[in-house]
């Protein structure tokens, strides 16, 4: 979604499952398509000319605590420090917001991507009877212990440039730290934010999508080109996600809020299945596809 391209529903003060409370909580969304047609939540993206057509579906796409558009650390009005949230929390804001403000009743699919699979399967276990199909992919139900080892780098990436270590994170942003713990200036911001760029430059693209780019320069020397393509030399694979995360001019303690999120991620963390992972998943009554990526480093 664009940064004001949205619509929002306020929930009040939402209690979490950790027993803390999101203060004057609100979720953003967009919906596309005719609200008559059957109802689709897709916690990612779309495209108009793909499977998802907002000519034949009714399209919800809702965001996430700590995106910057629902309820996040960088609008956060209340004094206490920003809470954790599950994607429990998450996805029982987004039935709310589904059933209550949009009157949905049954949902045809949930479908998502990456953390929007997370909550794919999330859905499909917190409210199993509520959708006909669920199709997670390139995500997991349950975030690994590789990928949680993963995320606490890139947090410590992050929190480098604050000189704080990623594993007191709490600590260090609560009300006792005081508030300057929590209030990024600008030289901190562009070191920390270029610091997570570099070590998820590893990670965000494939080692074949690396190796490619390296046989391409040696098939130019073979062919005998004097030279590489302007798009090949200007290719700098350290440089991908630092520019990203410049250009969104994202905000750090969004992305830790984000980064703990996904780190806590566990279907089975939630009655009544109480840490039984198959439980939860033997839960599912809808149609599932699944869509893993075979050399997917972050959901294996």
């Amino acid at each position: 979604m664009a940064q004001q391209d949205f619509e929002t529903f306020k929930l009040g003060d939402w209690e979490l499952q950790s027993g803390e409370k999101l203060i004057n909580a609100s979720i953003a969304y967009k919906t596309f398509g005719d609200p008559k047609s059957p109802a689709i939540v897709y916690p990612t993206w779309f495209s108009g000319y793909k499977t998802l057509n907002p000519k034949t579906y009714f399209i919800v796409i809702p965001a996430l605590f700590g995106n910057g558009q629902s309820t996040s650390p960088s609008n956060y009005s209340a004094s206490d420090v920003f809470p954790a949230c599950s994607f429990y929390d998450n996805v029982r804001a987004q039935y709310t917001l589904v059933t209550q403000h949009l009157g949905i009743t049954h949902l045809h699919a949930v479908v998502g991507w990456s953390m929007g699979a997370a909550q794919s399967y999330q859905w499909a276990t917190q409210y199993p009877d509520f959708m006909d199909l669920v199709v997670p992919f390139c995500g997991s139900a349950r975030t690994s212990l590789h990928n949680q080892v993963f995320l606490e780098g890139v947090k410590g990436a992050l929190l480098a440039a604050k000189h704080t270590p990623s594993a007191v994170l709490r600590d260090t942003r609560s009300p006792e730290a005081g508030q300057e713990s929590r209030i990024w200036n600008n030289k901190e911001k562009q070191i920390g934010l270029k610091a997570l760029g570099r070590v998820y430059a590893g990670w965000g693209f494939s080692q074949a999508f690396y190796r490619e780019k390296l046989a391409w320069r040696t098939s130019c020397k073979v062919s005998g080109r004097s030279g590489l393509s302007p798009k090949v030399s200007r290719f700098k694979p350290l440089s991908v996600f630092t520019l990203l995360v410049n250009v969104a001019d994202l905000d750090p303690e969004n992305l830790l809020a984000h980064l703990q999120t996904w780190q806590q991620g566990d279907v089975s963390n939630q009655e009544p299945y109480n840490g039984d992972f198959e439980k939860a998943m033997a839960s599912i009554k809808a149609k599932t596809l699944v869509l893993p990526g075979k050399t997917d480093l972050y959901f294996p």
